[in-house]
């Protein structure tokens, strides 16, 4: 590691004055913030830690019917105290990583980091969540932008999430074994004006709406809906630990899978 500054802002208002310095980051769980910080592929003058926060802690349920989590709410936290509002955000959750990963990890770090393999991206996308910031409020259809890329500008931290509960739904993951990240992961929300599915782990261009299958599960909600369809295998990421041939297939597997737990 290396020497740099460390501030613990109680309010959002002192968070987003100590990050009005160039230099400065924003630390929440720093699941990955701090491997990078450790090889050297970011250095910071400051680190600023959003954990201290109280105003970004916890769940509750609004006059809306939203499920709204703080942004610096560790995943087990969502995992214990959305089951009884959300049972299929809460239980995507409780299989983020590992326990150290699901006590530190936070909603709003991994919705900020937006890593292609992350849960959370296709919970919010699914679920047409809003993404809440010390700013603005932005749409979940209007936040992602790419790998690692999102609608956040410099400064923006997210203060909360907010989730409608849908009438139906269910996350399933095919786990990468050692990183315990998403080989490929479906989040399915059938809501009273259609169905919306969320790939992520899939693509190069990270988290995506599978719109045929939405079509298809609108007019049935089962598996055998989106028999016969598939994604582009030439839109899917190839690795090692798969093709991209391999994870088209998975993403009509998982699919599958939500839509027959969800029902």
């Amino acid at each position: 590691m290396y020497a740099f500054d460390f501030e613990k802002p109680t309010t959002v208002a002192d968070a987003v004055a100590a990050l009005a310095d160039d230099e400065a980051q924003p630390l929440s769980g720093g699941q990955t913030l701090i491997p990078t910080l450790k090889q050297r592929l970011a250095m910071p003058s400051k680190l600023v830690s959003l954990t201290g926060i109280p105003e970004m802690q916890g769940v509750c349920k609004n006059d809306a019917g939203e499920v709204c989590i703080g942004g610096a709410t560790p995943h087990a936290v969502v995992a214990a105290e959305a089951a009884a509002h959300y049972p299929a955000l809460a239980a995507l959750a409780s299989n983020i990583g590992d326990p150290a990963v699901r006590n530190r990890g936070t909603i709003g770090g991994s919705v900020a980091n937006n890593d292609p393999a992350a849960c959370y991206p296709s919970a919010v996308l699914a679920s047409g969540a809003t993404v809440v910031t010390n700013n603005r409020e932005i749409a979940a259809d209007d936040y992602f932008d790419g790998l690692f890329m999102t609608a956040l500008e410099e400064g923006e931290i997210i203060t909360e999430v907010r989730f409608p509960v849908p009438q139906a739904a269910n996350y399933q993951k095919f786990v990468q074994p050692a990183s315990r990240f998403a080989l490929v992961g479906v989040f399915v929300a059938k809501f009273a004006d259609g169905v919306r599915v969320a790939v992520t782990g899939a693509s190069n261009d990270g988290v995506f709406r599978w719109t045929e299958a939405e079509e298809a599960l609108s007019a049935n909600f089962s598996p055998d809906a989106i028999n016969g369809l598939t994604v582009d295998a030439g839109d899917m990421i190839g690795d090692l630990h798969g093709t991209p041939e391999y994870r088209a297939h998975l993403v009509g597997v998982m699919t599958k899978r939500a839509v027959a737990a969800a029902s």
